[in-house]
């Protein structure tokens, strides 16, 4: 069976007891090919899929396990899992109307990821090293957060991006610098929390006024205000989605006025190695902004 598509029918056959009666083209990301594929039994599911795997790339079964332990340890809404491989994901296809993301949609938003935070975990890291995108976060189990910020997500990215060529050395230096002095920006949680990790408008699904679903996540145990801050970086959330947050779980003064940022240089780092360009400048706008 040369057929690439038949191939892979065939393969989404075995797996779900049901035939493929019908595919269309869903939007992947990263060299993968995703589809949502109609089943003889009336299901719908969701596919990414690699060419094969000696295709380069992180093994999909690491989304599969992201998604698996969300739907485990939360009452977060994500798509039910059938299939994780290294060059295949299954799972199904949350209906979605694909509306924008409405001052109401913002509410029920805040107030299933102040759920989710609100549960106090064990350690911050988590048991295995997960995916942001394609790259690689690692997740070392850490009893205090600042340093696991600094060491496992600040200057590993910085680093990487630096190694890459994608990162000036210059602004690595200034990066190096300001998490020398982390503390006089961040500060401990209560506790650490299960973040989704990825909160970006692509990831948000909506149908009418409510949340139909959280996609492709990037889970770890950390302070919910990088989470909190992420849901900033391109307006995926705004007033309305913190006023309902805080009504559950109030943030401390100084947010949205200087930790918002400096947790976005995180993002803002996996950004400029995946697309470069004017994200080495954001970078450079934060920093100036916090004095460094």
């Amino acid at each position: 069976m040369d057929d690439p598509e038949a191939l892979l029918n065939h393969r989404l056959d075995t797996i779900l007891g049901a035939s493929v009666v019908s595919r269309a083209r869903l939007s992947a990301g990263f060299g993968l090919t995703g589809i949502m594929a109609t089943l003889s039994d009336g299901r719908r599911v969701a596919v990414k899929a690699r060419a094969s795997e000696s295709v380069p790339g992180p093994s999909l079964a690491l989304e599969g396990a992201m998604l698996a332990d969300l739907a485990r340890l939360s009452d977060l809404p994500v798509p039910h899992v059938y299939a994780a491989e290294a060059d295949l994901l299954v799972m199904d296809f949350i209906d979605n109307d694909g509306g924008s993301i409405t001052p109401a949609v913002e509410r029920h938003a805040a107030t299933l990821i102040a759920a989710l935070h609100a549960i106090p975990r064990d350690q911050f890291g988590y048991d295995y090293d997960t995916l942001i995108g394609p790259l690689h976060q690692p997740n070392p189990p850490s009893d205090t957060w600042l340093p696991f910020f600094r060491d496992h997500r600040l200057l590993h990215m910085a680093q990487a991006a630096r190694d890459e060529g994608a990162l000036p050395h210059p602004l690595y230096g200034r990066l190096e610098r300001l998490a020398g002095r982390l503390g006089e920006y961040l500060a401990e949680p209560s506790h650490p929390s299960l973040l989704h990790g990825d909160l970006w408008t692509g990831n948000v699904l909506v149908r009418g006024d409510r949340i139909a679903g959280f996609v492709d996540p990037a889970i770890y145990c950390g302070h919910p205000e990088i989470e909190l801050a992420f849901t900033t970086m391109f307006g995926t959330f705004g007033r309305a989605f913190f006023d309902a947050y805080e009504e559950i779980l109030p943030l401390e003064p100084g947010f949205h006025e200087v930790r918002r940022d400096t947790y976005n240089l995180y993002p803002t780092l996996v950004h400029v190695r995946l697309f470069g360009g004017s994200y080495v400048a954001a970078v450079e706008r934060t920093l100036a902004k916090l004095g460094v």
